[in-house]
């Protein structure tokens, strides 16, 4: 598919009256080159760049902007969708003490809800909109794209959720580009590959026996049980950190749901809650409020009564105390290789002695983020 977009320069009627031809072309401001991009869905487009103004279709995208721009990752942002505060409080506290500008950012409704308002974008005049690779068929069904193309506003997918392994690399580079970040990207792009080697090239040197791990997908945010993932997404960072997931052959996407039978017949060797501070959402519910300055004590005792629900019944993860918890966002973020180094610590943790996910995060906040880090990212009941 081709997108092309390009927004001419147009000389104010009677300008050419007063000046001679040759004196207006020169006044005139240089057209900055095009860009040509293909984006995460196989897109072809082309743009004016790089963009000053840009939309994000998902406001957990600042997560990739914070890498690329640490000094100022809000100068090119002209609108984005609310979702930040309420998933990711914590860090979007430490974003807006540090940028309180942030607050008088546009916010509006998601594409996926039908709450996107056009009309509200076309008046922020951006340069590209930002949309999330899993947006892209309800954006289509809502002639969303339609809209914005005759309104001269390129859409751009990226994803960093759906594959984030696969998609969060050319993401960045993609962002990069359009933005003219190139060198920022690569060089996180080169921090993010030699930190996911450290555990990728053990496991395929040592090819150890893989432990069963069955991940709970924000446990305890719902009395259901139990949300998961099947070969993508967390259900591939087992994968890639020595492990196997129960759930691969059963849910045949990224996300899907077992049943306790399910997990009680798989009596898996680990259990991963991923949690994180959902207050907005479910009020003092029964998740573990992972992600910087978690409470830990608090953290642990809501870990421990997950373990009490009716698919914990006889589980080897819950007899062996091998039940830990991880931020939750490390699914829908740039920092996928953190997590995975910290479940191949989980998993193998002869292998791994040495490894120190603690200290890889730590080096993310001070070479690429504009905020300090702050631990509470993991928790396990096995920590003394």
């Amino acid at each position: 598919m081709n997108v092309t977009f390009s927004k001419p320069t147009v000389l104010k009627p009677g300008l050419l009256t007063s000046l001679t031809l040759a004196t207006a072309l020169g006044a005139m401001p240089a057209l900055a080159d095009p860009i040509d991009v293909v984006d995460i869905a196989g897109r072809n487009v082309t743009l004016d760049g790089p963009a000053e103004r840009v939309i994000l279709g998902e406001g957990r995208q600042i997560y990739l902007l914070g890498l690329l721009e640490p000094e100022a990752p809000f100068t090119h942002v002209v609108g984005w969708r609310e979702d930040f505060s309420q998933a990711d409080p914590d860090n979007y506290a430490r974003y807006a003490e540090r940028f309180p500008e942030m607050a008088d950012i546009p916010t509006f409704g998601g594409f996926k809800d039908g709450t996107f308002d056009v009309e509200q974008a076309a008046s922020l005049s951006p340069d590209v909109i930002f949309m999330n690779l899993e947006a892209k068929a309800a954006t289509e069904d809502a002639g969303y794209d339609d809209k914005l193309a005759e309104l001269d506003i390129p859409i751009v997918y990226v994803d960093f959720r759906e594959d984030p392994v696969a998609h969060t690399i050319p993401s960045m580079r993609l962002i990069g580009q359009i933005m003219g970040d190139d060198a920022a990207a690569e060089a996180f792009i080169d921090f993010a590959e030699e930190q996911l080697a450290r555990v990728t090239d053990v496991i395929d040197e040592a090819t150890p026996a893989r432990p069963s791990v069955f991940i709970d997908r924000a446990g305890g945010y719902s009395d259901e049980c139990c949300m998961s993932f099947g070969p993508g997404n967390f259900g591939e960072y087992v994968e890639l950190a020595g492990g196997s997931n129960i759930a691969d052959g059963i849910i045949p996407g990224s996300f899907g749901t077992l049943n306790p039978e399910q997990i009680i017949a798989a009596s898996p060797e680990h259990v991963v809650v991923t949690g994180g501070n959902w207050d907005a959402y479910v009020p003092g519910g029964a998740w573990v409020g992972m992600g910087p300055g978690a409470d830990m004590d608090a953290a642990r005792d809501k870990l421990e009564a997950l373990t009490e629900r009716t698919a914990m019944t006889g589980v080897q993860a819950v007899a062996d105390g091998n039940v830990h918890a991880i931020w939750h966002q490390f699914y829908n973020s740039p920092y996928y290789f953190v997590a995975i180094q910290q479940l191949a610590k989980w998993l193998h943790p002869a292998l791994f002695e040495d490894l120190d996910p603690e200290a890889t995060m730590e080096e993310l906040h001070e070479r690429f983020l504009p905020i300090d880090y702050e631990p509470g990212y993991w928790i396990s009941l096995n920590d003394e």
